[in-house]
């Protein structure tokens, strides 16, 4: 990493955070940030100081918490249908196996144990999890890994939105997840799946 987190008290809790459960742990402590005055896209730094964190923000903080004990910062973007949102994870490795950190206030879409063979595989373990209230199905598209090493902008402590950033993300190379046939014939999610769905942990 670049910048020298030294300078910084906010992000002395990272350096305990040194395995990705005790980071997950850590990330469901911090409040969901419901963006209730303003949109944000906030640096690490940003989001420890305010103490609140959405999918983006979370994933971008259990990056960091992941490079700092010699992990690559590495965000999996889940794509939706257009009428649903996208959710970010922080993709991590053991064991050769992949494991995935998230930021929700849902009781799904959540820690995904390392146990993955490929980051499909990781993937495709949301899509039945990823429907609107009505019970629809939206999952579409993951991406490859992005590395946030080679982003050439400050994502650790800069007090800007990371607008840009969300794009690069965005337009960076995804990968179809189902074909239009099957999109065609998927059924909707359950009664008590959606009911279950409903759930919020903030």
């Amino acid at each position: 990493m670049k910048t020298s987190l030294e300078a910084f008290p906010e992000f002395r809790v990272l350096k305990r955070l040194n395995t990705p459960r005790r980071i997950q742990d850590f990330l469901d402590t911090v409040p969901i940030n419901k963006e209730t005055v303003v949109e944000t896209c906030s640096s690490p730094l940003v989001t420890l100081r305010r103490n609140s964190a959405h999918c983006m923000e979370g994933a971008l903080l259990a990056a960091l918490a992941l490079a700092v004990h010699g992990q690559r910062p590495l965000i999996l973007d889940l794509k939706s249908a257009r009428h649903d949102v996208d959710h970010l994870v922080a993709l991590f490795k053991q064991n050769g196996y992949w494991g995935g950190i998230t930021k929700t206030n849902h009781a799904v879409l959540r820690y995904r144990e390392p146990i993955y063979r490929s980051v499909r595989e990781l993937a495709m373990s949301y899509f039945h999890e990823y429907f609107l209230d009505d019970g629809r199905k939206t999952l579409r598209q993951y991406s490859t890994p992005f590395d946030l090493n080679k982003w050439k902008g400050d994502w650790i402590t800069s007090t800007d939105d990371l607008w840009d950033l969300q794009n690069a993300i965005d337009d960076s190379p995804h990968r179809p997840m189902l074909n239009r046939s099957q999109i065609a014939g998927l059924r909707r999610a359950d009664r008590i799946e959606r009911d279950a769905g409903r759930l919020t942990e903030w």
